[in-house]
């Protein structure tokens, strides 16, 4: 939950936002303040820590803040700030980057603020809508004061991507302005800056376009939580933009078969109890763990195209096809496996109630293998990379991973590992897995890698 209900709340979160939303604004000049950028933040850090009492500490003060008698929010939200200017300062980060991240994280804070007490909409759409206008702003302001112009594909990327990142981070992760939350929207726009993408306004445009109608969809047939939207936009976004539509359409079949797989038999599945809660939604830790490995490797390719990285764009393209087909194999098979009975430990072969971690069933399985064929057949049309053995390859590979996952369930899954952590080691295990049997067989040459 993105908030929380208090007295705190209802009368003096939404003034505390706006004062946040005050520092935030220091970052405005740093286009003319050149290496002091800093200099505003590291005195709002250094004030946060003296401040005890009186109006100030009541102005920024949060409840915790409060127990501990020290403006810890406001200081590591400055102290992160300063991290990104000195970055940017002295570094090679954007002042463009380090000023729309600032404004966006604060402006989405208040965004979130103002929703949560004045309206029944979700937080985290005040969020994002907040961190749009603050990103704009912050973008708009520094290209001004800088004397630039802004390209106008790479303004929409730059502002849309980041506020999406700010409203997952923030509603799954951090429910305030912590340090991870600016970070994280600062790293990827430094990235997106790096390897120039938005750099084609018509694209983009078609882009936003495209996910912005599958995120209304998916949110329509109830196949994605608003997080598990957000986060399929963002990921879909990032896919189409920096590995091509080819690259969407086999994320694309994950996205749209996992959620519809969900739905199979759900009343039996969840009179078992082993159905995806609100109905069967995917939210959004589920999709970003189960796509995270495989976007990975789209930023792999946008930097290797950018040549940031030298290697075979073919490596990445196995590794991307091997996570994409674990992501819908495990899914299937668990999905439908978990709607029957006779289900088996993987470990012992054990009978086992359906659902248990690490249980498989022969439906299940053969779902799965179904799953990692069809994206082993996508990858073999639709990459140029992947020729017919590696479209075998890649579906292969999708299968260990497959496996991989059962075998952690029934390992560490609950003791050492949450499912979402499950989820993501068997992705990455399958992507590496594509990969090394693609270098193995000879049908990739790699090289050193020299970043």
């Amino acid at each position: 939950m993105l908030l929380s209900a208090s007295p705190d709340t209802v009368t003096g979160t939404v003034r505390r936002a706006v004062a946040y939303g005050g520092v935030g604004a220091l970052a405005l000049p740093a286009p003319v303040l050149g290496t002091a950028a800093v200099v505003p933040f590291l005195v709002v850090a250094a004030g946060a820590l003296a401040v005890t009492d009186g109006p100030l500490f009541e102005l920024f003060a949060r409840p915790t803040d409060r127990e501990a008698g020290r403006l810890r929010g406001l200081f590591d939200f400055a102290l992160a700030a300063t991290v990104l200017g000195g970055l940017a300062a002295f570094g090679d980060l954007p002042v463009a980057v380090f000023v729309t991240s600032v404004l966006l994280v604060a402006a989405g804070n208040l965004g979130g603020e103002v929703t949560f007490v004045h309206s029944e909409l979700p937080p985290t759409l005040g969020v994002l809508a907040g961190g749009l206008v603050g990103g704009a702003i912050g973008l708009v302001g520094a290209a001004t004061l800088a004397g630039t112009g802004i390209e106008s594909g790479s303004a929409i990327l730059l502002v849309l991507a980041g506020a999406l990142v700010g409203a997952l981070v923030r509603s799954m992760l951090f429910p305030r302005d912590e340090p991870p939350v600016l970070l994280s929207v600062g790293l990827l726009l430094w990235f997106l800056a790096a390897v120039d993408a938005g750099a084609d306004p018509e694209a983009v445009a078609i882009a936003v376009a495209v996910m912005t109608v599958f995120g209304v969809l998916s949110y329509a047939i109830d196949t994605a939580s608003l997080e598990g939207v957000l986060a399929g936009v963002l990921l879909g976004l990032l896919t189409i933009l920096l590995g091509g539509y080819a690259w969407f359409v086999v994320l694309l079949t994950f996205f749209g078969v996992g959620g519809l797989a969900t739905k199979f038999r759900y009343e039996t599945k969840l009179e078992r109890g082993v159905a995806e809660p609100d109905g069967g939604n995917r939210g959004g830790v589920n999709v970003l763990a189960n796509s995270l490995v495989a976007v990975g490797a789209v930023c792999v390719l946008a930097a290797v195209e950018a040549g940031h990285l030298e290697s075979p764009t073919a490596l990445v393209a196995f590794a991307f096809g091997g996570a994409v087909a674990t992501a819908l194999g495990d899914t299937l098979s668990s999905e439908i496996g978990a709607a029957f009975d006779g289900a088996r430990l993987i470990t012992t072969f054990e009978r086992v109630p359906a659902g248990t971690d690490g249980a498989i069933t022969w439906q299940g399985t053969l779902a799965g293998a179904a799953g990692t064929a069809t994206i082993g057949g996508l990858a073999l049309v639709l990459l140029p990379e992947i020729a017919l053995a590696g479209g075998i390859l890649v579906a292969v590979g999708g299968a260990v991973g497959m496996t991989l996952d059962s075998v952690l369930g029934a390992t560490v899954e609950g003791s050492q590992l949450g499912n979402a952590g499950v989820n993501f080691g068997a992705t990455l295990g399958g992507a590496i897995a594509t990969a090394a049997m693609a270098i193995a067989v000879g049908l990739v040459t790699v090289g050193g890698i020299a970043v």
